[in-house]
C-alpha cells in the first residue's frame, strides 16, 4: 500500500501556506491583511488623523520644479510641529503620503525635520516605486491593492494637500474631491491645491461650472494656496473649526462611528 502523506508528516495550517495565501481563493484574505495590517499599527501608535500630501514622484530637489520639494517639506514641518504641540495627545494630524520620491518624500522629510511621526503607503508599480527614507519603520506599508491603499488614505485623512503632479495625483484629488461633493465622507476635509499657476494651467474649474457639469459651490471644497505659509493658515484654522474647538470635540465625542483606535470588524 502507497502512502501520499505517510503518517508522521503534516501539512502546513492554511495560514502558514504559502501557496494558498498566494492563490485566488485566498484574495480575500489578502485584501483582509491590507486592511488589518495598518490597523493594528495605528492603533499602536495613537494615530487618530492624517494630513495627506499628494503631489508628483518626478519632482527634485533641485531639479526645475525643487520649488514644491522645498515648499513640500516646508509645509510638512509646520503642521508637524503644530500637531505635536496639540495638548491631547490622541489627536494627532499626522503627516501621511504614498511613501515614494518627489513630492511624497519632501512631506516625509519634512515631518521628520520636525521630529514627529510620517506615513507612507507606498504600493508595487513597473517603474519600482521605493519608499523613501524619512518614514517612519513602524509606519511604512507596502500595499498591492491600490483601492486598499485609497482607503488609508481617504478613511483617517481629515485634511490634503494637492502639489503639481500627474495622473495619479489627479486622481487621488477627484476621487477625494467627489466625496467630499457627494457628503459620502463622514469627517469634515480641509482641501487645499498648491500651486496656483499650475492648477489654473492644468485644470479650468471656471469652465465646469461656465458648462453646469459642476455647481459654482462646489469650488468652495477646496482652497488655493501659493506659499507655506498660506497653505498653513488654511490648515490650521480648517483643523480648529472642525475638530479642535469645544463643540467639534462634543461633535466627535458623540458619534456612534468606529474611529481607529476602536474598530469594529
Amino acid at each position: 500500500m502507497s502512502h501520499d502523506n505517510p503518517q508522521g508528516t503534516r501539512r502546513p495550517v492554511a495560514y502558514k501556506n504559502e501557496a494558498f495565501l498566494d492563490s485566488a481563493d485566498a484574495r480575500i484574505l489578502r485584501i483582509l491583511s491590507e486592511y488589518l495590517h495598518p490597523l493594528s499599527h495605528f492603533r499602536d501608535e495613537k494615530i487618530h488623523d492624517t494630513i495627506v500630501f499628494f503631489g508628483s514622484a518626478r519632482v527634485e530637489e533641485t531639479g526645475p520644479l525643487g520649488r514644491y520639494y522645498q515648499e513640500a517639506r516646508e509645509l510638512a514641518r509646520m503642521v508637524t510641529e503644530w500637531s505635536d504641540g496639540l495638548p491631547d495627545d490622541t489627536r494627532r494630524f499626522v503627516v501621511c503620503t504614498g511613501g515614494g520620491p518627489g513630492i511624497m518624500e519632501a512631506a516625509n522629510r519634512g515631518a521628520r525635520d520636525a521630529g514627529g511621526k510620517t506615513i507612507g503607503l507606498n504600493i508595487g508599480l513597473p517603474f519600482e516605486q521605493w519608499p523613501n527614507p524619512y518614514i517612519t519603520p513602524d509606519l511604512s506599508f507596502e500595499f498591492h491593492y491600490f483601492f486598499m491603499r485609497k482607503f488609508w488614505f481617504a478613511y483617517p485623512a481629515k485634511a490634503m494637500v494637492v502639489f503639481p503632479g500627474g495622473f495619479g495625483t489627479l486622481d487621488e484629488f477627484f476621487e477625494i474631491l467627489t466625496l467630499a461633493q457627494t457628503q459620502k465622507l463622514e469627517n469634515k476635509i480641509v482641501l487645499v491645491l498648491y500651486g496656483a499657476e499650475y492648477w489654473r494651467d492644468v485644470v479650468n474649474f471656471d469652465a465646469l461650472v461656465k458648462h453646469g457639469t459642476i455647481s459654482p459651490e462646489d469650488v468652495e471644497l477646496f482652497s488655493i494656496a501659493n506659499d507655506p505659509a498660506s497653505a498653513f493658515r488654511i490648515l490650521q484654522d480648517g483643523l480648529t473649526d472642525a475638530y479642535l474647538k469645544p463643540d467639534a470635540l462634543l461633535r466627535e465625542a458623540e458619534k456612534e462611528t468606529p474611529s481607529i483606535a476602536k474598530s469594529r470588524i
